[in-house]
């Protein structure tokens, strides 16, 4: 089970913050986060259900991570060990087994983010950027290749007569343009590697994602010693 301490900032000030994994006592104050988190028109039914958390804490607990400031919880963050090769292209659904992770297969060479959510009233903190950071380390400890995951683009809404999604991803990635969702992830180490259509229902991204992801930095040494031991 993952648990550790440490500080973000609130003001200038720091604050005492636990990253651990969410079991089952946390269910209904992770609904209720998702509910703050994804106000309408986000579509209600994707958001978690009991049944969803479930299987998040019993199939991948290391995965599966909360930050609580004060005893409560401000956010969460899961995600599943898959098997997908570079910027192939799939849907949420399908990478998620529709947020249930049947898919998770401790085999697979890639770690998925299938969501990440801070309440409002605590999106100043860097809360966001240490649960990905979290799951950093976790791609780090079970020796995986890298960090991949889709990335909505809300900004893309209010430009989408003059940009093709391809080009806006791309103007994004140079900084000519300001995405919520795709620049903060840029921020904090993520990179684009291409685009996914259709990947969930998403008004503000008309359905587009854009893939991007995180490399470990230790897997080509990872390689090379497991090649060494079969040899």
């Amino acid at each position: 089970m993952y648990k550790k301490q440490c500080f973000v900032f609130h003001q200038n000030k720091p604050v005492t913050c636990t990253v651990r994994s969410y079991t089952s006592n946390d269910f209904d104050e992770l609904i209720r986060i998702q509910e703050e988190s994804f106000p309408p028109p986000f579509p209600s039914e994707l958001l978690w259900s009991k049944a969803q958390l479930n299987n998040h804490v019993s199939l991948f607990p290391d995965g599966a991570l909360c930050v609580e400031i004060d005893g409560t919880i401000c956010g969460s963050i899961t995600s599943a060990i898959v098997s997908v090769e570079g910027n192939e292209a799939h849907t949420w659904d399908e990478v998620t087994g529709s947020g249930y992770i049947h898919t998770h297969a401790p085999s697979g060479n890639t770690l998925y983010v299938v969501d990440v959510c801070v309440i409002p009233s605590h999106r100043s903190m860097g809360l966001g950027k240490l649960l990905l950071q979290s799951l950093y380390e976790v791609v780090i400890h079970y020796k995986l290749e890298r960090l991949l995951g889709g990335c909505r683009i809300p900004g893309y809404a209010s430009v989408s007569s003059l940009y093709t999604p391809v080009e806006y991803m791309n103007l994004v990635s140079a900084g000519t343009l300001y995405d919520p969702v795709m620049t903060f992830l840029m921020r904090c180490g993520r990179t684009p590697i291409g685009l996914a259509a259709n990947y969930i229902e998403d008004e503000d991204s008309h359905n587009y994602a854009v893939l991007m992801e995180w490399k470990n930095p230790f897997y080509t040494a990872i390689q090379k010693e497991a090649g060494a031991k079969v040899f």
